[in-house]
């Protein structure tokens, strides 16, 4: 199968998750976000095994320093990817929240009503944690994730997504919703980002040059920052010991 073939299939497993996803209740999303959290943790030492295979790779292909720290699952990062969808599982759910009601001149009520997006593809490098974050909050919102990530990371990656994507389906849940393209191949990105009318967003999380690539390539809708440099203003008068620890 060719890499065209490869990203169109998968998008329509996603899309056929989102379609699904739709039924879903908020009981249902948060049983499910809960037992992932639970599975996660649970399955922490097959995570590390997968992992170790990102890291000799990354090593052996000689990337340095700190991608490697970003690319490693300590026990750590595995609890935090376990507490982060326990937190958003504890959110409220946005599915069918009206706002902005206000009465017309001809009687009329109307407002606004949230409504999941659909499918949103998500471009990441490096963090293996991204693939239980996407999840998570797309899960929550109602919307099929269509995963990317980077190549280093590609075993992490699936064994996170084959933990997510099992719950997912022991809860009832379509297993589309979480989708992953399980292929190094840059190729996949380009393809990712011309499926327009299936796709309904696209979000790129990483370096400055793949936010440039893929919002200058794409035909899909996309959500975006640039270099994420941030910057902490300091007043004169705090104590600049502790605003440095801080």
């Amino acid at each position: 199968m060719d890499i065209h073939d490869l990203v169109l299939q998968k998008a329509l497993e996603a899309r056929d998750g989102a379609r699904a996803l739709l039924k879903a209740t908020t009981a249902q999303k948060n049983r499910a976000l809960l037992k992932m959290a639970e599975a996660i943790v649970k399955n922490s030492d097959i995570l590390k095994k997968e992992n170790s295979k990102d890291i000799d790779f990354a090593r052996d292909k000689g990337l340095s320093s700190a991608l490697i720290d970003r690319l490693t699952l300590t026990d750590k990062r595995t609890t935090e990817m376990a507490e982060g969808l326990r937190d958003v599982a504890a959110l409220p759910d946005p599915v069918g929240e009206i706002t902005g009601m206000r009465q017309r001149p001809n009687g009329m009520t109307v407002g606004k009503m949230r409504v999941p997006i659909g499918v949103i593809g998500i471009i990441y490098e490096s963090r293996p944690n991204v693939t239980a974050d996407a999840t998570g909050l797309c899960l929550k919102a109602g919307n099929a994730v269509l995963l990317r990530g980077g190549s280093e990371a590609i075993n992490s990656n699936l064994a996170i997504v084959n933990i997510l994507r099992e719950v997912a389906s022991s809860e009832g849940l379509h297993e589309g919703a979480i989708t992953f393209i399980d292929t190094p191949d840059r190729e996949a990105v380009m393809e990712m980002i011309k499926l327009e009318g299936m796709v309904d967003l696209i979000i790129p999380r990483g370096g400055e040059g793949l936010i440039r690539t893929v919002t200058e390539n794409s035909r899909i809708p996309v959500l975006k920052h640039y270099k994420g440099i941030c910057h902490v203003f300091v007043d004169r008068d705090a104590d600049l010991g502790m605003a440095e620890v801080l």
